[in-house]
């Protein structure tokens, strides 16, 4: 039996169907959540690697930014997400783009109750990974 163009193909989501996918995440949140988050979330259309990365194989997926001219709010790099994800189908990369946006809320909301046990979760994880390079 032929698989369809689609089915055979790797499939890569378009930047306006993760917006799709984004909106639909957000408005699913309780509104709580937004408290104090002036910029809300927004999709970029960049691969951001992380400056840490020691093999280009460390992405940021989203970010969340506390402060600035911008204030508050959620950054979420659609070129990141297509270099680790893009051969993904939909229901799979939205679970990533909901656990990323989970995540990245999580950090907002520690930050406004000014504690910092995801960072030091992510500050683990990081060694972890750097271990992997250490001679």
């Amino acid at each position: 039996m032929r698989k369809s163009i689609r089915e055979s193909e790797a499939f890569m989501i378009t930047i306006d169907e993760m917006e799709t996918m984004i909106e639909e995440i957000v408005e699913s949140l309780p509104e709580e959540l937004f408290d104090r988050l002036n910029g809300g979330v927004i999709l970029l259309p960049e691969e951001k690697e992380n400056k840490n990365s020691k093999n280009n194989d460390l992405f940021i997926l989203g970010e969340y930014h506390s402060g600035g001219v911008m204030g508050r709010y959620i950054a979420i790099y659609y070129g990141s997400f297509m270099r680790l994800y893009g051969n993904l189908k939909n229901k799979k990369i939205r679970k990533k783009i909901e656990h990323t946006i989970k995540h990245e809320f999580t950090h907002h909301l520690e930050s406004l109750a000014g504690e910092k046990d995801l960072e030091i979760e992510d500050a683990r994880k990081m060694k972890k990974y750097l271990s992997k390079y250490k001679k």
